[in-house]
């Protein structure tokens, strides 16, 4: 009886699909290619589905991330055809360097599967390694411990922000395009405001490509470095401090298998007690039917900050043109 063939897992009819565009000529050198948000939403897929597809995809040398571009397709992708990826039994150094890349961005893509579905919490060396079938004591041949995990896992995942290049007119859009470009990371991977300190950075290349791109933004506003440098580190404690609660609120409901809005019906008496006491008259005025919602406190604190921001601006602009 012959025996039945699996199916290709989805990421690898993905990167298939993308690997003979690219080998067609429809994806040429320096073309982007979609984004790991856009895959999942044309192929209907889990981001950690589509972030292995992007991830195989450098690992053949077919794409490259590109400061303001995103992901394009690298120019060796059009100097040889595309082949398939295939298993090299040689044992040159450079055959055993690559094939410890590939093996090390797999480590990283389970990695965030994992965090992604059960939260931080649940992603442990032991665990990775019996995910990807190895001794536990193997992965420290990739990564020295569960720190640098994490941190290459997070820059990982910020290759998938879109830096355009130039981006929008002014220097406000441009702020409330990256910014909102983070938060929507951070609602994607709840796990990432747990690893990215803006206190104690670490130097990995897609997170300093962030930055970079916030610093060229505030070109031409006769700032100094260290205000801009600032600006970008408040921006980012922003999405943070709300992406933590949002991390935090997931977490609850995974350790007490009860949404938001559940909670808050089963305080809903003692809240009323509260307020009809008369010690708290202002509270008391508002509607306590829902939940909080993050992203409306997002949008209202990216927006109070903007306009502190810009009447910074409008102030040294003011001062720059007085007369001597």
């Amino acid at each position: 009886m012959p025996s039945l063939q699996r199916p290709e897992p989805p990421y690898r009819v993905i990167f298939a699909e993308l690997r003979s565009r690219i080998a067609a000529g429809d994806l040429r050198p320096g073309d982007r290619v979609p984004s790991i948000r856009a895959i999942a939403q044309r192929w209907d897929v889990a981001i950690a589905t589509a972030t292995k597809v992007t991830a195989a995809l450098r690992e053949e040398g077919l794409v490259e991330a590109k400061v303001g571009s995103g992901t394009v397709v690298s120019p060796q992708a059009g100097r040889q055809p595309a082949r398939a990826p295939h298993r090299d039994t040689s044992t040159g150094p450079q055959v055993e360097a690559a094939g410890q890349a590939k093996f090390r961005t797999r480590i990283l893509c389970t990695g965030i599967e994992i965090a992604d579905a059960e939260g931080l919490h649940a992603l442990t060396m032991r665990r990775l390694a019996a995910e990807l079938d190895l001794g536990p004591m193997s992965l420290y041949r990739y990564v020295t411990g569960k720190q640098e995990l994490l941190i290459q896992m997070a820059d990982l995942v910020f290759g998938d922000l879109d830096l355009p290049e130039p981006g929008p007119q002014g220097w406000r859009a441009k702020l409330e395009l990256v910014t909102r470009q983070q938060w929507r990371l951070c609602r994607r991977h709840l796990w990432l405001p747990q690893v990215v300190s803006f206190t104690r950075p670490v130097l990995v290349p897609n997170m300093m490509a962030y930055t970079e791109w916030i610093l060229r933004a505030l070109e031409g506003l006769d700032l100094p470095m260290d205000v801009r440098l600032q600006e970008a580190l408040t921006l980012h404690a922003l999405v943070v401090t709300i992406g933590l609660s949002k991390a935090d609120e997931a977490e609850a409901e995974r350790n007490t298998g009860m949404t938001l809005n559940r909670w808050s019906e089963t305080q809903r008496t003692h809240r009323r007690q509260l307020l009809t006491s008369g010690r708290f008259p202002l509270l008391a005025t508002m509607s306590d039917d829902a939940a909080p919602d993050l992203d409306v406190l997002f949008e209202y604190g990216l927006a109070r900050h903007l306009d502190g921001f810009a009447a910074l601006v409008a102030d040294r602009a003011a001062y720059s043109t007085e007369p001597a």
